[in-house]
C-alpha cells in the first residue's frame, strides 16, 4: 500500500494500492467516488520521486489542494497531511514519502510553471470557451 485518502469528517479511508490511480465516478476508475458532482474521470493520482501528485483531468467541479483550486491539466504535489477536495468531497493525504523512495528536496509542481501563461479567467477555471495551454 502506498498511502491512504482519509475522508475529512469521517468514513473509511481509501487505500492507495497502485502508484498511478485514476479517480472518478465511472466504474472503470481505480478509485470510484459515486457522487453526482464527481466527473466520470475527475483526476489522476501518481507517485513521482516518492511524492503523490494530483492532476485535474478537466473535471466539471474541479480539484482543490488545501483550499486552492488547481488548474486543469497540471500536476500539484500532495504532501502528507494536505487536504485534497474533489468537487465538495474532502480527503486528507496520509503517506510517508521516505517509504516511497523520496530523498532530498521534494519535486516541484507544474502548477507554478504555467500560471503566467494563462488569463485570470483560465486560472479560475471560468473560461470554458478558450483553449487551455
Amino acid at each position: 500500500m502506498y498511502g491512504e485518502l482519509v475522508p475529512v469528517g469521517g468514513g473509511d479511508p481509501i487505500p492507495l494500492l497502485e502508484q498511478r490511480l485514476r479517480l472518478g465516478r465511472r466504474e472503470g476508475c481505480d478509485i470510484v467516488l459515486r457522487y453526482a458532482n464527481i466527473s466520470s474521470h475527475h483526476g489522476l493520482l501518481e507517485i513521482d520521486e516518492g511524492y503523490w501528485f494530483i492532476k485535474d483531468l478537466n473535471s466539471s467541479n474541479g480539484i482543490k489542494v488545501n483550499g486552492r483550486r488547481i488548474m486543469p491539466g497540471t500536476r500539484k504535489r500532495l504532501d502528507p497531511g494536505d487536504k485534497v477536495t474533489f468537487a465538495k468531497h474532502e480527503f486528507e493525504m496520509a503517506y510517508e514519502p521516505h517509504k516511497l523512495g523520496a530523498v532530498g528536496t521534494p519535486p516541484q509542481d507544474e502548477q507554478l510553471d504555467q500560471v503566467f501563461g494563462q488569463t485570470l479567467l483560465q486560472r479560475a477555471g471560468l473560461d470554458k470557451n478558450r483553449k487551455r495551454s
